[in-house]
C-alpha cells in the first residue's frame, strides 16, 4: 500500500481522483445535469487511468510485455463490456454497434498512431515484434470480413435472405470466439517463442510488489467501469448541449473516453520505449473487442435484451474498420516505427472524426 500512496502524493495528475467520489455523490444529487456529470465523469476517468496504467507496467515488468499488453487489453475492454451490457438491457442497440465499432477503430488508428507519434518523438527509431502485429490484424481483417457478411446481406430485398440474418450472426459469433482462442492459444503457448518482446534499452520505475499491482487492477478497473457508465448515461444529453452528433458520440467520444485506461498504459510504455507492450494493448485491445466482447453481446442480447441483436453494422462503420485493420496492416509490417508513422495514422482517424462530427443526424 505504501507503494501507492506514495505515487499519489507524488504525481499531480492522480490528485485528480478526488473527482472520483465527487461523480458519485452528482450523479445521486442532480442525475439529469448532463453536461456536469459528462465533464465530472471524464476527470475521473483520467487519474483512474493513469493508475491503472503504471499497475499494468509493474505485471508488465515480471510477465513479459506480451502477456502484459494482453491483460492491460483485458481489463481495458471490460469497461467496454459492462457499458455495452447496460446499454444491451436497455435495447440500444445502435449505441452498442457504435461503441463496439468505434473502439475497434479507435484503438487501431488512434492509440497505436499516438504511442508511434510520442514514443517517436524521444526515441529517433523504436523496434517492436512484427509476428505479434501481424497476428492481431490477421485477427481483425477476419473479425471484419465476419462484420461485413451480415451487413451487406442487410440491404437485400428478399425475405429469405433477411431472415438469416441473425442465425448467421449467432454462427459467426461462435465462430469468432473460438479464432479468439486459437490466436491466444497459438500465441501464449504452441508459438510463445515467435511472440518474445524487442529488446529495449533503459530500465524504468521500480515496479509495485505483484500482489499490489493486481489489486490495483482489480480495484480501479471496477471504479472506471462505474465512472463509464455515469459518463455513458449523461453523454447524450452533454452532446445535445454542446452541439455533438449522435454518430460521432458514440464512434468517437465514448470510444476514446472508455479506453482511457488502456491509452494512458500504452501511451506510457511507448515513451519508455518498450512498444511491444503498446502495440500489444492497442492491436490486442481491438482485435479483442471485435473476435471476443462482439460476439459475446450478442450471445448475451438472447438473454438480456429485450430483442437478439445480430452484427448487422451501418455500411460506413464497416469501411472505416476495414480501412483502419489495413492502414494498421500496412504501417506495422516492418515491425519499426518512427514519429511520422503515427501521424499517419492519427490522419487517418481525423478523417474519420471530422467527418462523423458534421454528418447530419440520421445519415450513416
Amino acid at each position: 500500500m505504501k507503494p501507492l500512496l506514495a505515487e499519489i502524493r507524488s504525481t499531480p495528475l492522480l490528485w485528480l481522483l478526488m473527482f472520483v467520489p465527487v461523480v458519485f455523490v452528482a450523479s445521486r444529487l442532480d442525475p439529469e445535469a448532463a453536461t456536469l456529470l459528462f465533464v465530472l465523469s471524464v476527470l475521473a476517468i483520467v487519474p483512474l487511468a493513469a493508475l491503472l496504467s503504471h499497475a499494468t507496467e509493474s505485471v508488465a515488468a515480471k510477465t513479459g510485455d506480451a502477456a502484459g499488453g494482453l491483460l492491460n487489453a483485458t481489463l481495458g475492454n471490460l469497461t467496454e463490456l459492462v457499458i455495452a451490457i447496460a446499454a444491451l438491457r436497455a435495447g440500444q442497440y445502435t449505441l452498442v454497434k457504435a461503441s463496439i465499432a468505434g473502439a475497434i477503430v479507435a484503438n487501431t488508428l488512434f492509440m497505436l498512431g499516438a504511442s508511434f507519434l510520442l514514443g517517436g518523438l524521444k526515441h529517433r527509431v523504436q523496434e517492436f515484434n512484427k509476428a505479434g502485429a501481424r497476428l492481431q490484424a490477421g485477427l481483425l481483417f477476419l473479425a471484419t470480413v465476419a462484420m461485413l457478411v451480415p451487413s451487406a446481406i442487410a440491404g437485400a430485398d428478399s425475405p429469405d435472405v433477411t431472415a438469416i440474418a441473425q442465425p448467421l450472426s449467432v454462427g459467426l459469433a461462435v465462430l469468432l470466439i473460438a479464432a479468439y482462442g486459437l490466436g491466444l492459444l497459438f500465441s501464449l503457448k504452441t508459438h510463445r517463442e515467435f511472440f518474445a518482446s524487442a529488446e529495449h534499452e533503459g530500465a524504468g520505475e521500480a515496479p509495485w510488489p505483484m500482489g499490489l499491482a493486481l489489486a490495483t487492477l482489480a480495484g480501479v478497473t471496477v471504479l472506471v467501469a462505474l465512472v463509464s457508465e455515469i459518463f455513458v448515461e449523461s453523454v447524450q444529453g452533454a452532446a445535445l448541449e454542446l452541439g455533438m452528433t449522435p454518430a460521432f458520440v458514440g464512434f468517437i467520444v465514448v470510444a476514446l473516453v472508455g479506453g482511457a485506461a488502456e491509452m494512458a498504459s500504452a501511451f506510457s510504455g511507448a515513451r519508455k520505449n518498450r512498444l511491444d507492450l503498446s502495440v500489444g494493448i492497442a492491436l490486442g485491445s481491438a482485435s479483442q473487442i471485435a473476435l471476443f466482447v462482439a460476439p459475446v453481446l450478442v450471445l448475451l442480447s438472447y438473454v438480456l435484451g429485450p430483442a437478439p441483436m445480430d452484427l448487422q453494422f451501418w455500411p460506413g462503420a464497416v469501411v472505416m474498420m476495414l480501412i483502419a485493420t489495413m492502414t494498421a496492416t500496412t504501417l506495422t509490417s516492418g515491425g519499426r516505427s518512427a514519429w511520422f508513422v503515427g501521424v499517419l495514422l492519427l490522419m487517418v482517424y481525423a478523417v474519420f472524426a471530422m467527418t462523423l462530427y458534421l454528418l447530419p443526424p440520421g445519415v450513416s
